[in-house]
């Protein structure tokens, strides 16, 4: 069944804690994406997220078809728009790498290939072409996840960084218990206001979320965030979105 809705104003969840991943080169100090400490030409891309610098964790709720748990939103992706509303895609052709599955396990990564076939999933395609598409449209956008940041890079370590940061982030997301916790379920029948949403998830960290909604169902969430230092940090400030951001993409 699907969540259907008045209106379509939410507030986002908090995220997790800092993430332990490949060994990378080291930066003095961790410095927030879009800050004015960002800006500064003395520090490297690879330290500190830009022009990417907030980061939007997308997540589906698909009943057309049905997608994933019954339990569980799914994930969309993590997207690295510029401080400005603005964003970049496709940004190097030569890694749209075209087997995933393979990068992942390659980089000790098949546990997290595992959770991905289940909530990372596609109601269009099939979940290495989605997960394709993430990496080579968003993903390669990242300026922290350059080859030149890695001091002994291997082919493909950046998208296994990627996918990890993604899921660890969406695991700290949880919309359906947040949701559900203040009696807002999918329906056939129900609605829902804003001030019920907003209510249920400005709890957490006050900071409102985007909600895309097609005939009246809601399908899908924007959590907006900063981060800290590398995106590996996994070091994420939760944000608010702005209105030049809240086009549809995928």
């Amino acid at each position: 069944m699907a969540f259907k809705f008045i209106s379509v104003a939410v507030a986002a969840i908090p995220v997790a804690s800092a993430l332990s991943l490949t060994t990378r080169a080291t930066c003095s100090s961790a410095v927030e994406s879009c800050s004015s400490g960002a800006d500064s030409s003395s520090i490297s891309s690879c330290c500190v997220n830009k022009p990417g610098g907030q980061f939007l964790q997308t997540q589906f709720w698909d009943t057309d078809p049905v997608t994933g748990p019954n339990d569980s939103w799914t994930i969309h992706g993590l997207w690295p728009d510029n401080c400005d509303g603005t964003f970049d895609e496709n940004c190097d052709s030569s890694r749209e790498y075209n087997d995933i599955t393979t990068i992942l396990q390659n980089n000790g990564k098949s546990s997290l290939v595992s959770y991905m076939q289940d909530y990372w999933q596609s109601n269009s395609e099939s979940p290495e072409q989605f997960w394709e598409h993430e990496w080579s449209t968003h993903g390669t956008c990242v300026s922290t996840l350059d080859p030149d940041c890695y001091p002994n890079y291997k082919e493909g370590q950046e998208a296994a960084d990627y996918f990890q940061v993604a899921v660890d982030l969406f695991k700290s997301l949880d919309t359906y218990s947040a949701l559900s916790a203040a009696g807002i379920t999918p329906s056939s029948s129900k609605t829902y206001t804003s001030s019920q949403i907003q209510a249920a998830l400005q709890k957490v960290t006050g900071k409102v979320a985007v909600i895309s909604c097609s005939n009246n169902e809601l399908y899908q969430v924007y959590y907006g965030f900063f981060v800290n230092g590398p995106l590996t940090n996994a070091d994420f400030v939760p944000s608010t979105i702005g209105k030049s951001q809240q086009t549809i993409r995928a």
